[in-house]
């Protein structure tokens, strides 16, 4: 009985962790920044794009840093905060609001 209602407990919890991860980038359409300005951050990283993609709300940039190293970055739509950066599947957060970018 008691490993039942801890297994139920975590099942529980595990859709709530993923909700608040997908809220994270939930902001209205007309806050977004364009593409252009997604784009303009990665150059002025000195990243190479391959693909730019919206994925659970935020955008999502696929390509390689200034090493030539594989990248994921996923950047808020309306700060152009940068999120989360993953090289080649080891992924670190970022929340300084290095990816903060006003004048667009």
């Amino acid at each position: 009985m008691r490993s039942t209602l801890t297994i139920l407990a975590c099942v529980a919890v595990l859709p709530v962790g993923q909700a608040l991860a997908k809220d994270e980038c939930f902001v209205p359409m007309a806050e977004w920044k364009p593409k252009e300005a997604v784009a303009a951050l990665a150059a002025q990283k000195g990243w190479t794009v391959r693909r730019i993609k919206i994925d659970d709300g935020c955008y999502e940039i696929d390509g390689t840093d200034a090493q030539g190293q594989r990248i994921e970055v996923t950047i808020h739509p309306s700060s152009l905060e940068i999120l989360e950066i993953e090289q080649d599947g080891a992924g670190h957060r970022h929340r300084d609001g290095e990816g903060h970018h006003d004048d667009q």
